[in-house]
């Protein structure tokens, strides 16, 4: 089933919309199967389990870190990592840039804003990231880049809010665009609430549930 709801999937998207295969918790069976169905970017939100599938298979897969990020384990993947989306502080990209240059690498970075109302979510807000943005600490930082935002809207049935939340950040995206030349990732969306996402601007979204199917949490 993994192969057709993958299928089902990708033929439903935009040719600019990246599907990220939330992988999270799904045994190495379940990802070797979207690998053979063509599927290259996979989200993992636990920096060991990443680990441990990174090391498990191929090597020209894409990790997309998803989850709260921990600081410090973020030396166990910056050997690695494709792109991070839920930095959430200045603090982490210091520490991100900090494990990229022992790798002597470049991590790719998304900034997390706060677009739902519940008190639950991370994020900053728009205030926020462009403060960080313009500040003289991360102009410093030469081993990490800011490549977009990723927001995760209010969990609700309400289609209208989710329209509205969703098109405040693309708003702001648009925005900042025109000053920061390297942002071209906007990340929202998700099983439930992925194509109302990408009609209100999102190029990339995070699908597990209508892929690999309902989540075993331990």
């Amino acid at each position: 089933m993994i192969k057709e709801n993958l299928l089902k999937i990708k033929q439903s998207l935009p040719e600019n919309v990246t599907l990220v295969a939330v992988s999270k918790t799904k045994p190495l069976v379940d990802l070797q199967e979207a690998y053979a169905a063509g599927q290259r970017v996979f989200g993992e939100n636990k920096i060991q389990e990443m680990v441990e599938k990174y090391d498990a298979l191929p090597k020209d897969i894409q990790w997309h870190m998803i989850g709260h990020l921990q600081r410090n384990k973020v030396k166990y993947m910056a050997h690695f990592v494709d792109l991070i989306h839920g930095v959430d502080s200045l603090k982490t990209l210091k520490e991100i840039n900090k494990q990229a240059k022992k790798h002597n690498r470049t991590i790719n970075c998304l900034l997390q804003a706060k677009i739902a109302k519940e008190e639950t979510k991370f994020g900053l807000s728009f205030q926020e990231i462009e403060a960080i943005l313009s500040s003289e600490e991360f102009l410093e930082l030469e081993n990490i880049k800011v490549v977009g935002f990723m927001g995760m809207a209010t969990f609700t049935d309400n289609q209208q809010q989710l329209q509205e939340e969703f098109s405040a950040l693309k708003a702001f995206f648009n925005k900042l665009k025109t000053q920061e030349t390297a942002l071209n990732i906007l990340s929202m969306g998700m099983s439930g609430d992925y194509p109302l996402a990408i009609s209100s601007g999102s190029n990339m979204i995070r699908v597990g549930s209508s892929i690999f199917g309902n989540r075993n949490y331990n």
